[in-house]
């Protein structure tokens, strides 16, 4: 009158099928939440990062962290040695180097800051710590610092005096 055997072996089944699919999903440290990709603490990068989209870093970052167009944040389990470059930039967590923000800088009372600031807008929350110095106009977009490729580009009149007194 009832299957219940037959019930029962496609429960079985199901279930089968269910904790096979979970144990192929990939573990990953880093997750993208509408249009917000995370970078998680227990990720260590050592190099350079540009961001197409907004950044959320929970880990640990040396190098540089770029991303011109879009917000990056350092969550309050980040800790980078690396020099920043976004449009707006929020600090929960340590920061050492220079944050260049397009459109604003904000260090939260979580935010540990040592190194330069450069935003028309800048916010440090209180119980916010920082040590640098900060630059500020509103009318001047900051721009993004070239990294020298030979000695004439870190000293152009230095190498051009020099020249002119050799030619004398």
């Amino acid at each position: 009158m009832f299957n219940f055997k037959k019930d029962s072996d496609e429960s079985r089944s199901a279930a089968n099928k269910s904790s096979r699919g979970s144990s192929e999903i990939p573990k990953r440290a880093s997750v993208s939440i509408g249009g917000k990709t995370m970078i998680g603490p227990t990720v260590i990068i050592d190099g350079n990062i540009i961001s197409a989209e907004d950044l959320i870093i929970e880990g640990k970052v040396s190098g540089t962290v770029t991303g011109t167009d879009h917000e990056i944040t350092i969550g309050q389990a980040g800790q980078l040695k690396a020099d920043i470059q976004a449009k707006i930039v929020r600090i929960e967590g340590k920061v050492e180097g220079d944050i260049c923000g397009g459109e604003k800088v904000i260090i939260s009372k979580t935010g540990n800051v040592l190194g330069n600031i450069a935003a028309p807008r800048v916010t440090l929350e209180d119980g916010a710590k920082f040590k640098g110095s900060i630059e500020m106009d509103p009318d001047e977009q900051p721009t993004i610092k070239a990294v020298p490729k030979s000695k004439s580009d870190l000293f152009p009149e230095s190498v051009a005096n020099a020249d002119k007194s050799n030619a004398s």
